[in-house]
């Protein structure tokens, strides 16, 4: 038996909605959530046609064989910098016509593997051997408005696609759970005497892979206490654990630092959630968001064509802010990055643009203050791997987050510790 899709019924009236307009197709991507039982798909959004693909439809219909997956994998890597923690491009959708049916699932194949692959390389963090591996693949035929379900096991790409039931359900993400917490981060990456002479861009991606690590072994803490992580998130018998890492010590010849508050957010389904959805989701919103910014400033700096400074000089720039916006009839909100310079209606305009979906100004929450990316650079320095102060600590420092799980009924607050190297401060603050 093949896996269940539960979909929220707007996203079978978007589909019914779209119009082909003399195209020969229309692609995108299909978002949501996995759970071990099922899984569940809460927005659907269209890959925007290129300009030159407007011209040419004009004169004859596309053929599936045209589809560019460069152009529909690029999307789904936008798209996939505006989902929160716990959301996922689950698969991707084409909508045909009635004689291109029998064309659609060799096509269907290609893209969903390479769309995985593409957002796969961006990733700080890896999928589990738990979790599950399949993506789904569905055809729209906009003739009849019968739906083809299948899906790929996306760690096999000579797998062969299995029946999935879709299965329609009206405010499905009405009741999800909100988790929240601002993470004040302090990243300090030192530069050995090879690393120098990369790129900033490099030399900062190195450094996260390795803050990564130590924000995937926190040890995570629900109203003061260890979890079991089996347990249901609102339930469970509580644990007794104990972490710690220390600072350690290098010779280096200049330092990158990533400093600033950042605005976290996951979101998960309410049909009895695990502990360690909840921790899983929020440790990968954490790497996503910080890992987005700094990719987001650095494709900025290369549009602009701004030079990085000589070897004895600062740089300092300052990390693109997060706005969130909300999905009609759901506690589940979307987000993107703005820099100090940008509008409020270019925001709404790329929300648009990317989700296809109308977004009003008004509905823009601006999530966060200032972050600063600020890059040194000296000679002969000896600094901390772990730690920017100016002596390494003598003990562990606690770090902490704080996790407010939110529901219809109320609010539970949840507490994060992890004793991570001193390099990086968590702090918690309520409302």
């Amino acid at each position: 038996m093949g896996r269940t899709y539960i979909v929220e019924e707007t996203v079978g009236q978007y589909l019914s909605n779209i119009s082909l307009q003399g195209k020969g197709f229309v692609s995108g991507l299909l978002i949501g959530q996995c759970s071990s039982q099922k899984d569940y798909v809460i927005l659907a959004t269209r890959t925007p046609p290129k300009e030159e693909q407007d011209e040419s439809s004009k004169h004859s219909k596309a053929k599936l064989d045209n589809l560019d997956e460069e152009w529909a994998t690029e999307h789904a890597n936008q798209v996939s910098r505006m989902l929160p923690g716990g959301l996922l491009v689950l698969g991707v959708f084409i909508i045909t016509t009635l004689e291109m049916g029998n064309e659609f699932q060799n096509t269907l194949h290609r893209l969903v593997f390479a769309v995985e692959k593409s957002m796969n390389k961006k990733r700080l963090w890896n999928f589990t051997d738990e979790e599950v591996s399949e993506r789904v693949t569905l055809h729209f035929c906009s003739s009849t408005k019968k739906i083809f379900c299948r899906t790929y096991d996306i760690h096999n790409p000579k797998s062969s696609a299995k029946p999935a039931d879709w299965k329609y359900q009206n405010g499905l993400s009405a009741s999800w759970l909100s988790l929240e917490c601002t993470v004040y981060i302090n990243i300090h990456v030192p530069l050995s005497t090879t690393s120098v002479s990369y790129t900033l861009e490099k030399n900062t991606k190195n450094g996260l892979i390795h803050w990564a690590k130590q924000i995937e072994n926190n040890i995570y803490l629900i109203n003061g206490q260890v979890k079991d992580e089996d347990c249901d998130l609102l339930e469970g018998q509580l644990l007794n654990s104990d972490h710690r890492s220390t600072a350690t010590v290098q010779i280096c010849s200049g330092s990158v630092n990533l400093k600033g508050a950042v605005k976290c957010r996951a979101y998960i389904h309410s049909n009895k959630p695990k502990v360690k959805d909840a921790v899983q989701a929020m440790k990968r919103d954490i790497l996503n968001t910080v890992a987005d910014r700094c990719e987001i400033l650095f494709e900025d700096l290369l549009l602009n064509e701004i030079p990085e400074k000589k070897d004895s000089e600062k740089e300092f720039h300052i990390l693109p802010h997060r706005v969130f916006v909300p999905i009609p009839g759901s506690t589940v909100m979307l987000c993107d990055y703005k820099f100090g310079d940008e509008s409020a209606e270019e925001i709404r305009d790329h929300f648009i643009e990317m989700l296809d979906h109308m977004i009003q100004i008004e509905d823009l929450e601006i999530a966060e203050e200032i972050n600063t990316a600020c890059v040194s650079s000296s000679m002969n320095t000896e600094a901390s791997l772990d730690n920017t102060d100016d002596e390494p600590p003598k003990q562990p420092i606690k770090t902490t987050i704080v996790l407010k799980i939110q529901q219809n009924i109320g609010v539970i607050a949840a507490f994060a510790v992890a004793a991570l190297a001193a390099g990086i401060s968590f702090h918690y603050f309520s409302d």
